[in-house]
């Protein structure tokens, strides 16, 4: 059945009456009044009809004698926990005997007319009973929209749980390269490039999942600018080599010399096609091939990940970018997961207004993910002069103190500080933080705001009531990064308000701005 053929039903009234001219007054009656009334044959129909959706039931007493009434009873008892159907039973003289029957108990919420019947008391009884109905249909609408709103944020936190993973391993790759076998001075600043980009990443994804609104309503908001996918496929290879290498599998790829432009999002992009990588990697056996191939023509750039797997089904084909979906089969089951990667692929692919699809001729003839993006006119050269003045201004060295209850937070931040040209000071608590301030008055403090004991708010405070502190500039950098977090940190003394881990970029920018 049709949902709109089902929601036509809803609040239809349901008859079954002695006779046929009873049936037609009855009908005609509740017509006048608004009301949509359906005749019955019998017990059996009734039962079948009520299945298809209905407001309200009008039986006679003697349909509680008929063969069909297990049916009827077997279709209230079916009913969901929001549901409580509306009986109204006509009765022969001596209702009084049948509202105690057994018979009217095991219909529930039920009503007993006396016939004859007055025409005004049918009508009245049946609005009551849509008015009761339409009631329910509101508790259901508010049921379901709690089991949506629960079913999107157990999706949004296993994505989020699933994603997370993937920087993880690139940026342990590098550190162990770093740790154990010395890397050269341009091999290290790869290294160190290649991880900041996968800090970022993790950074991102963390923002999502701090938005709490998003997850309610299914939204991730877009970081969008005009970027040369030929850059974010190279990102994705390298978050997913580490995977392929060990796999023992072969990657080609094939990009065009020229640069594709495409207005989109350059860490959720590298999401999508780390996604498919990994799939790819996954399903295709030791020795196998993956291929990544970019083009482009006069609308669309095109990015294919072609494996040498055990394939899709044809009648998978469309159903693997679901939620949770899993595709059967013993060489899949060695692999399964959490069936969320597909998703999270179609769902960013068209929040960029691009589509994907895949591809598989059969078993173990390999599969081909397809990502269409929109194209664009690619930027005019961008002004360097921009990336101008972000070395720090040695002229005259800040005096800074880093105030986190973090011990290697606060740490490595002053270690970055005194490498960018500060005189850094480190305090691991808020007496300790305004013990220094006094002693050293620095120019400039870094505090975190969740301490154990004296909290940032409080640091803060103090500070601004303190005169000779009064030229110290305070930045909250903190994990709190909400609205309203923001408002109370600066409405209590605070100049600046970052969020953990603050990059280098912004650092010296605001520093700069000091000097």
């Amino acid at each position: 059945m049709s949902m709109e053929l089902a929601a036509s039903n809803e609040l239809r009234v349901l008859l079954q009456l002695i006779t046929s001219r009873d049936t037609d007054i009855a009908i005609s009656m509740l017509a006048r009044s608004g009301i949509a009334a359906e005749a019955c044959e019998d017990a059996a129909a009734l039962a079948r009809e009520m299945s298809a959706g209905t407001g309200a039931v009008v039986i006679a007493e003697e349909v509680l004698d008929d063969q069909g009434y297990s049916r009827v009873l077997h279709a209230l008892r079916s009913q969901p926990p929001w549901s409580d159907l509306p009986v109204i039973v006509a009765a022969r003289s001596g209702a009084e005997a049948l509202e105690s029957s057994e018979a009217i108990e095991q219909l529930g919420n039920v009503t007993v007319l006396e016939r004859p019947m007055r025409v005004s008391s049918l009508a009245s009884s049946v609005q009551s009973a849509l008015k009761a109905r339409k009631r329910q249909y509101q508790l259901r609408a508010t049921l379901e929209g709690l089991r949506e709103a629960d079913q999107r944020k157990t999706e949004f936190l296993a994505t989020m749980a699933h994603e997370l993973r993937n920087p993880l391993a690139p940026l342990r790759t590098a550190l162990n390269i770093v740790s154990t076998q010395h890397p050269t001075p341009e091999k290290r600043k790869a290294l160190h490039a290649m991880m900041d980009r996968q800090v970022t990443h993790m950074v991102h994804l963390i923002d999502d999942l701090m938005e709490v609104s998003r997850v309610t309503h299914g939204k991730i908001a877009l970081r969008s600018s005009v970027i040369a996918l030929n850059d974010v496929v190279r990102d994705a290879v390298e978050v997913t080599r580490a995977l392929i290498n060990a796999a023992h599998q072969t990657l080609q790829l094939e990009l065009p010399p020229d640069p594709c432009h495409v207005l989109g999002d350059e860490v959720r992009l590298a999401q999508v096609f780390s996604n498919l990588l990994n799939n790819a990697s996954k399903f295709t056996p030791s020795k196998g091939t993956i291929r990544v191939s970019l083009s482009q023509d006069e609308d669309t750039v095109r990015v294919q990940v072609i494996d040498s797997g055990i394939g899709i089904p044809d009648d998978m084909l469309e159903t693997v970018f679901g939620m949770f979906v899993q595709i059967t089969g013993t060489q899949r089951a060695v692999h399964a997961g959490l069936g969320i990667g597909l998703t999270l692929v179609r769902n960013l692919v068209e929040l960029h207004g691009g589509r994907v699809y895949a591809s598989s001729t059969g078993t173990n003839e390999g599969t081909t993910m397809t990502v269409e993006l929109p194209r664009v006119v690619a930027p005019e050269s961008e002004n360097t002069a921009a990336s101008a003045g972000t070395e720090w201004n040695t002229a005259e060295r800040q005096k800074v103190l880093v105030v986190d209850d973090n011990r290697d937070a606060a740490d490595s931040l002053a270690q970055l500080l005194e490498l960018l040209g500060a005189n850094t000071s480190v305090a691991y608590g808020g007496e300790e933080a305004l013990n220094a301030m006094m002693s050293s008055h620095p120019t400039v403090a870094f505090v975190d705001i969740g301490m154990p004991g004296m909290n940032g708010y409080q640091v803060a405070t103090r500070v601004r009531s303190t005169d000779s502190l009064a030229g110290t500039v305070l930045i909250a950098l903190t994990g709190w990064g909400q609205a309203n977090d923001r408002e109370r940190i600066l409405s209590s003394g605070f100049d600046h308000h970052l969020i953990k881990p603050a990059d280098i970029q912004t650092l010296t920018q605001l520093l700069n701005s000091f000097a």
